[in-house]
């Protein structure tokens, strides 16, 4: 407790680990996360049954393991001459103890990319409770194959435990701050939000308010529900996660569900609400099971272009 609060001062740090603690034996919880199937393997065996019945099981593995790699451009006549053609590499639900195979993809597809920073919008873990041992032993895994700067806010399934764990490999974690990126005498901010999904604990009032004046920003949000206050606070780019993008869809693509309160066009892909421009990955791993179904993973590279 004592180096969490003197991280994250001690009102965060204790709110925090108060919900944490409120809500690690329960299966059904409160707010958005009614219920939580990833913890009750029963319930997993059995959806990986009836899969198996159908003859699916199979199939939704492979998917799953099939990482794409998408480019995104974000054109913004704000953003400085300095940064055009910045590329920020975009990983997103991870969930990194729920299958190695899956790792092994992530690592691979990283691999073949170029970028200049990378940003992990949460969800680094499989379950919502218990160890994260697991789960930072992947993440160093890929940290490893990261070799650019790395900056990450934590999603609904992580702990904010793992915070010192995670800065120890060297990535950033934005807790409601705001860092910048210098080239020349221009700078780029960064800023990102504590979940704000099912913990609530984002701020973006206090992340906004760090930003120096005119700078081009990028906000880092485990979910895209909180598009309007983003976009009413000013910020040029928000990216996001947590909706998997259905991760099993129908046919089509059509998301059986986003676990969210947000419009379905915000769901997946890029998006735009008043001035902001968005992006809500369909993240790289899974959550319950790992399959997929009509609802490829992938990672993304974001080229920031002055137009």
């Amino acid at each position: 407790m004592g180096l969490l609060e003197k991280r994250l001062g001690r009102v965060h740090a204790r709110q925090r680990l108060g919900i944490e603690r409120d809500h690690a034996a329960q299966v059904f919880g409160q707010g958005l996360n009614f219920f939580h199937p990833e913890n009750v393997p029963a319930a997993r065996a059995a959806i990986a049954a009836v899969l198996t019945c159908c003859g699916l099981y199979g199939r939704g593995l492979a998917n799953a393991r099939k990482i794409g790699i998408v480019e995104n451009p974000i054109d913004s006549p704000r953003l400085p001459a300095a940064f055009d053609g910045y590329a920020v590499l975009h990983l997103s639900d991870l969930h990194v103890d729920m299958s190695d195979a899956i790792t092994d993809a992530v690592i691979s597809a990283i691999a073949r990319c170029d970028y200049d920073l990378c940003a992990i919008t949460g969800d680094i873990r499989a379950l919502t409770v218990g160890s994260h041992a697991a789960a930072m032993a992947g993440m160093a895994r890929i940290r490893a194959a990261l070799h650019k700067p790395v900056f990450a806010v934590l999603g609904n399934h992580d702990s904010i435990s793992m915070l010192p764990e995670l800065e120890g490999l060297d990535i950033r974690v934005l807790m409601n701050e705001c860092e910048t990126i210098s080239r020349g005498d221009v700078e780029l901010s960064i800023v990102g939000v504590d979940d704000a999904h099912y913990f609530r604990m984002d701020n973006v009032e206090k992340a906004a308010a760090q930003l120096a004046e005119d700078s081009f920003s990028i906000l880092l949000s485990h979910t895209p529900e909180i598009y309007r206050q983003a976009a009413h606070a000013g910020f040029d780019v928000m990216l996001a996660g947590h909706t998997h993008g259905g991760q099993v869809c129908l046919p089509g693509g059509f998301p059986l569900t986003l676990d969210s309160t947000m419009p379905r066009k915000y769901g997946a892909g890029a998006w735009k609400h008043a001035g902001l421009q968005g992006y809500t990955s369909r993240g790289a791993g899974c959550s319950i099971i790992p399959v997929r179904f009509n609802c490829p993973p992938e990672i993304t590279i974001h080229r920031l272009r002055r137009r």
